[in-house]
């Protein structure tokens, strides 16, 4: 296998940042995009098709929305399954339905191909540093001989078991992400229309019970107006949710603590917020509870826009 070229299909806000990393730590990227701007950004040489990415290395990459996007990329006419050969490595690391990554899995061992599912966390920070954490599922041998391509994007590499389980363990963790950020919001929202300082608030909430992953990095930094930009959207963070409940009702397991979130980022996107980072629901939380923000200086902001 040639260990220093991949084929990378999607380089968005996550996609791009991963390919960044595997450029500078010398490896050959041919990177494709929709978005030709995109690929150059990254450093990497631009595919002109879905084909030409494919045919360029034994290990290709996909970073893609959901699975409806990874399916047409990889079974339209001219995909992923169509120019593969046997011998080659595909890698989901999109955030995506455990069922269809199962059935996929089957179609490239058809091909003689292994495909691997590789959810990712840690955000767009994580991503610039290189300091991923990857939830991957397929085979033992493929995920062995992935470890070149992966020690350039991540921190941990958590083998969780067969297809499918990388994005399983995704979805479990986006579920909590979403409803820690949702409730978080809403305490926030809550604590500033109290009176309270909401340093304080934070410093206590995370030396105690109700310490959680937003308390701890998203809203020390909302408070003093910084969103945090870039990372993962309302509308993206509403569609993890849906795939955690399908997942879920998938194993005969009762979700009973989804209405929340999906209340909150379908209230977010209703108000304008679903195309920016998921973070801004508390904007949204605040809009319906009397126009408050966690920071002056935002609403100085938007009355001035």
């Amino acid at each position: 296998m040639n260990k220093e070229r991949i084929g990378f299909i999607g380089l968005g806000n996550m996609g791009g940042r991963m390919t960044r990393r595997l450029v500078d730590a010398g490896i050959q990227v041919l990177g494709y995009d929709t978005v030709r701007e995109r690929v150059q950004a990254t450093g990497a040489q631009p595919a002109a098709t879905v084909a030409e990415a494919v045919k360029f290395a034994d290990v290709v990459m996909m970073s893609l929305p959901d699975s409806k996007v990874v399916e047409a990329v990889v079974e339209s006419a001219d995909g992923v399954l169509a120019h593969c050969r046997a011998g080659q490595i595909v890698v989901d690391l999109s955030t995506a339905a455990a069922s269809s990554t199962i059935r996929l899995a089957q179609r490239f061992a058809e091909r003689g191909v292994q495909y691997v599912d590789a959810g990712i966390s840690g955000g767009a920070a994580a991503a610039e540093k290189g300091a991923l954490t990857l939830m991957v599922g397929g085979e033992t041998q493929a995920v062995q001989a992935l470890q070149w391509a992966f020690a350039p994007i991540s921190a941990k590499v958590a083998h969780m078991g067969e297809s499918g389980a990388g994005h399983t363990t995704k979805l479990l963790n986006n579920f909590l992400n979403a409803v820690s950020l949702a409730a978080s919001a809403e305490v926030m929202v809550a604590g500033k229309k109290a009176g309270l300082d909401l340093h304080l608030l934070l410093d206590v909430l995370n030396s105690s019970s109700g310490v959680n992953f937003a308390t701890l990095n998203r809203f020390p930094k909302i408070v003093d107006g910084d969103y945090l930009e870039g990372g993962l959207t309302g509308k993206l963070m509403t569609k993890d949710v849906v795939l955690y409940v399908d997942r879920a009702r998938e194993l005969g397991v009762v979700s009973l603590n989804a209405s929340g979130p999906l209340a909150s980022f379908g209230l977010g996107t209703a108000l304008g917020y679903g195309d920016v980072i998921s973070n801004r629901v508390v904007d949204a939380i605040g809009d319906v509870s009397g126009g408050v923000r966690l920071h002056e200086g935002q609403r100085n902001k938007e009355k001035a826009a």
